[in-house]
């Protein structure tokens, strides 16, 4: 099965890792992929424009099938191989809904993350307004509070007591946040919660895989979230 599934992917994203942390869960390894470079501009490459007008990564193929969204992908992965390796999404109304939530919740937080990385990285230092960066910086930092209040409920997950899609689709903005300097003492929750997490196989197998390609920045660009 795996093996008719291919999936363009770049280092260091979290809409790439999230869909290789679901194929873990579903025991899909042996999967083909192909390691595109962000700092070369290959996400822009005619290769991924045949597959994505958006120019974007990841994108998923499954025989003819192509999904170019991650949580998409996600989702896609645990219909089709339900009764394989881990369940994703709960049968259960409560937890399906919670699930859900979470999971169409989770690309909000990436996105107030990327503002404040964006602005850092494309307006020269001298250039940049101190309004315009306290802004993004704040909508960022409340993002994060928002999900740190969520793991104040019973987890240790974060829609419960069991690892889900919400899960996947959220622990790899916290993990690249927390490298580009998230205070840890600032965010406790969710300090313990990513902690907790980085152990799991199908995080463990593809940690190493999502480091910071070429680090741009001269500071840590989180810090004062």
């Amino acid at each position: 099965m795996a093996e008719d599934m291919f999936l363009l992917w770049g280092s260091g994203s979290p809409p790439c890792w999230r869909v290789m942390i679901a194929l873990e869960e579903k025991n899909l390894q042996g999967y083909q992929h192909k390691l595109l470079s962000f700092d070369k501009g290959e996400h822009k490459s005619k290769e991924v424009f045949d597959v994505n007008p958006r120019g974007q990564l990841p994108s998923f193929r499954h025989g003819p099938h192509t999904i170019n969204e991650s949580v998409a992908a996600c989702m896609y992965l645990e219909n089709q191989f339900q009764s394989q390796g881990n369940q994703l999404i709960p049968s259960d109304q409560a937890g399906l809904a919670l699930v859900y939530q979470r999971m169409i919740e989770g690309p909000n937080a990436q996105q107030k993350m990327i503002d404040v990385l964006m602005y850092i990285f494309h307006t020269p230092e001298e250039e940049r307004q101190e309004a315009a960066l306290k802004k993004n910086e704040e909508a960022a930092a409340t993002e994060f509070q928002l999900w740190e209040g969520y793991l104040q409920k019973p987890g240790p997950y974060m829609a419960g007591k069991n690892f889900s899609m919400a899960d996947v689709v959220f622990f790899p903005t916290l993990a690249l946040a927390f490298r580009l300097g998230l205070s840890q003492k600032k965010y406790p929750k969710l300090a313990e919660y990513h902690d907790f997490l980085k152990d799991r196989p199908s995080i463990k197998a593809t940690w190493a895989l999502h480091g910071i390609e070429n680090n741009p920045f001269k500071s840590p660009p989180l810090a004062n979230l």
